[in-house]
């Protein structure tokens, strides 16, 4: 790569690619495909609504490649009794990774978080992934040891 990428704010001409990137960091992570229409509801939750919640950050190549996508909302920890940035996805094309792009991902996120008043990101990865958990730790990140669950609402 010999030049670097910029991190910005998704825009809607570039969702179809965030739902290819999307559709591939589900088949990495081993999980069922996105939802067919993903960009048609993303676009929703990000440009729908006079104040989203969910923001989506690229990164772009400078000749209009988006590479790699983070995406973040806000949440409440009842313990902690106070709002964090969660960090939903961050995903890199393959031929992209260890390249310093997650890095500058990593920093737009804390940007984000900075600008809403908020002092801490959450996010959760695979604990097969090693090469993210790598990755996060380098920046001084920590695990915490819980499954995450999921429940359909029926009805």
């Amino acid at each position: 790569m010999s030049e670097t990428p910029l991190v910005r704010r998704a825009e809607p001409a570039d969702l179809p690619r965030v739902a290819e990137l999307a559709a591939l960091h589900a088949e990495y992570e081993r999980a069922a495909p996105p939802v067919g229409d993903l960009a048609v509801r993303l676009a929703a939750l990000l440009f729908g609504t006079p104040a989203p919640r969910l923001r989506c950050l690229v990164a772009e190549l400078p000749g209009g490649e988006i590479v790699g996508y983070a995406t973040c909302a806000p949440e409440v920890s009842t313990w902690g009794a106070c709002e964090y940035l969660h960090m939903d996805c961050l995903f890199l094309a393959p031929d992209h990774r260890g390249l310093g792009v997650g890095g500058l991902l990593m920093d737009a996120v804390r940007a984000e978080a900075r600008a809403l008043g908020l002092t801490e990101i959450q996010w959760n990865t695979p604990a097969w992934n090693e090469g993210a958990i790598r990755f996060y730790d380098r920046l001084g990140a920590r695990a915490k040891e819980k499954l995450r669950y999921s429940l359909p609402v029926e009805g």
